[in-house]
């Protein structure tokens, strides 16, 4: 008997979660559509530059970007592979659907 309720207890102690978000994958939240200000072509001001969006779209996920700051209430982000100064900047807008955002 006392072997039993210590097998039960191992098999039970390893089906308990952990703190964290160990193997849970990154997520952003986003709007379904963009904020006017986007679409009217209006720019981001980052690091004293300004920074435009561009008619095209990057399709990356969640953890291929890291999360820089927030303009006008919308999160931007940048490439996890760029470093300063950064080519682009990015919205997300979608599930894995990123605005560029781009300096003139």
């Amino acid at each position: 008997m006392i072997i039993w309720v210590f097998i039960l207890t191992i098999f039970l102690s390893g089906c308990q979660t952990t703190a964290g978000n160990v193997g849970m994958l990154t997520s952003y939240p986003f709007n379904e559509v963009e904020p006017q200000w986007i679409r009217n072509g209006e720019p981001i001001k980052y690091n004293g530059e300004l920074w435009y969006p561009v008619d095209g779209i990057e399709c990356l996920q969640d953890s291929e970007v890291l999360p820089i700051g927030v303009y006008r209430g919308v999160q931007f982000f940048i490439d996890k592979i760029d470093v300063k100064p950064y080519n682009r900047l990015y919205t997300k807008f979608g599930r894995n659907k990123f605005r560029i955002f781009e300096k003139r």
